[in-house]
């Protein structure tokens, strides 16, 4: 579980021909799940579909869910709802059945698929996280979607259905349209978790964990490298035991050091690594990488021994205290992302306390926290020890409250030193300002730095001084003017 919040994602692209379909996607969740939109983008755009920015213009209205906990899959009904509300108005224009079609993919369709059919009548097709690759095969001759000619008790039109067994996870072959700016990428290195928290629905999506060959993932990252991609976010439900399914040897350590000869990359960041597990090769292989950026994204969802019995967590607070301790002292500069669960059934005031203590000691650069989700089918949501709504918000607000502190006083410490940004554009919040971010902040979930001096083009690393500081984000001034100087 990572603190990534759902999110609206739409390509970058909006060139369209008046004979072509033209399909509006909407991506909800965590990178994973937008790259499988990027593949499934990659899908339609070989079915000569033209990707278009507003629902109103398009034949093709597509939403890829999240299921993962309460809030997302609120989110992905109402945005159903909404795209619904756009296809019931189409028809009334059209006439029904001639106006546009939903598709529905991703997390939610996976876990409630024959709710879904029964309870949102404008839905066309379901596509399941196994078979996301398959939306290409349900568009028809002439970019028609296929339809089902089967009725249901409601005389109303059956929606196609794709909903297989999870575990589908991409190659380098497979098409993709990347969505992100264009000197960043996400590359989804395995698919699937094989780990037994007990709190967790992920395994019951995704399937188990399926990891992509290493010169497989390294033709991919070789062919967005030439593409002027320069930083790379490697991500899975499990990056620590990437390679244990595979029964050859394979690891994470083998795949960064090859990823490390590639020409053009210049950062590559580690996202959700679980702690169980990681090796020593591993923590050197971070240390002494030059690519390798020194941050890792790594859940450790909480410290108490009692909690992580109950979680089914596989390690021990000493455990978790010496992976921290040696993390630290053996990779320098090192940023420290982790997100903890407060509120899990069976937490006790002790518990909560150890925690608090935990994070107050630790100093993480970069804390979530999570309320937690009851999840049917999990071994969590079966206790009978479930905490109150009161004490959660409690918890979760005395957690963030020092967390935000401890940050403030992180960034502060940084005023005076020198720090490589890349640089991403003109600020959202002003135009006077150029906006960034450093290898320690990775893209969409942690904070940004503010360029109030000198100039560079978006997709160059510029070096720069911090001069000012805030909760989260931090100001400062590009020390080599020239646009693109240290690209």
């Amino acid at each position: 579980m990572s603190d990534t919040q759902a999110e609206s994602t739409g390509p970058q692209r909006t060139d369209t021909d008046s004979d072509q379909q033209k399909v509006y996607f909407v991506s909800l969740g965590c990178p994973k799940n937008r790259v499988d939109s990027e593949v499934m983008l990659g899908q339609l755009d070989a079915a000569d579909y033209a990707i278009v920015q507003s629902a109103e213009e398009a034949d093709l209205l597509v939403v890829n869910t999240c299921s993962f906990i309460e809030e997302a899959r609120e989110e992905s009904v109402n945005t159903i709802l909404e795209l619904a509300q756009a296809k019931t108005e189409s028809e009334v224009e059209a006439g029904e059945g001639n106006g546009k079609k939903l598709v529905v993919a991703g997390c939610l369709a996976q876990r409630y698929s024959k709710e879904l059919e029964a309870d949102i009548p404008e839905i066309d097709a379901l596509v399941g996280t196994g078979e996301i690759q398959s939306i290409g095969s349900l568009i028809g001759q002439g970019g028609a979607l296929k339809v089902s000619s089967a009725k249901v008790a409601t005389g109303r039109v059956q929606p196609v259905t794709a909903i297989g067994r999870p575990g589908y996870n991409y190659d380098s072959y497979t098409p993709r349209v990347v969505t992100t700016d264009p000197w960043t990428a996400y590359v989804k290195i395995a698919e699937g978790c094989s780990q037994v928290c007990a709190f967790c629905i992920i395994p019951r999506l995704r399937g188990g964990a399926k990891s992509r060959a290493i010169d497989d993932v390294v033709r991919e990252v070789t062919d967005l490298a030439a593409q002027g991609v320069k930083e790379f976010n490697l991500i899975a439900q499990d990056l620590t035991h990437y390679g244990d399914d595979r029964k050859d040897g394979t690891t994470l350590a083998d795949l960064l050091r090859a990823l490390g000869k590639v020409d053009g990359v210049r950062w590559i960041r580690l996202l959700y690594l679980y702690p169980h597990a990681f090796t020593d090769e591993l923590i050197d292989v971070i240390a002494t990488e030059p690519k390798v950026a020194k941050y890792i994204d790594m859940p450790l969802q909480h410290i108490s021994d009692n909690m992580l019995t109950i979680m089914r967590r596989r390690f021990s607070e000493e455990g978790t205290r010496e992976l921290v301790r040696k993390l630290r002292e053996r990779v320098p500069g090192l940023v420290f992302r982790t997100t903890f669960i407060v509120g899990h059934p069976g937490e006790t005031d002790a518990d909560f306390q150890t925690l608090y203590d935990f994070v107050k000691e630790s100093r993480f650069e970069r804390v979530g926290v999570f309320k937690y989700s009851r999840e049917d089918g999990t071994k969590s949501a079966k206790r009978t020890d479930h905490v109150i709504t009161m004490v959660k918000e409690d918890r979760y607000h005395r957690l963030m409250t020092l967390q935000k502190g401890i940050s403030q006083e992180i960034m502060e410490s940084m005023v005076g030193r020198e720090i490589d940004v890349l640089i991403e554009g003109p600020s959202k919040e002003t135009e006077l300002l150029l906006q960034g971010r450093t290898y320690g902040q990775a893209p969409e979930i942690d904070g940004l730095t503010y360029i109030n001096e000198g100039y560079a083009t978006p997709g160059s690393i510029v070096r720069a001084e911090v001069v000012d500081s805030g909760d989260y984000d931090i100001v400062a001034r590009i020390l080599d003017p020239q646009p693109g100087a240290t690209e």
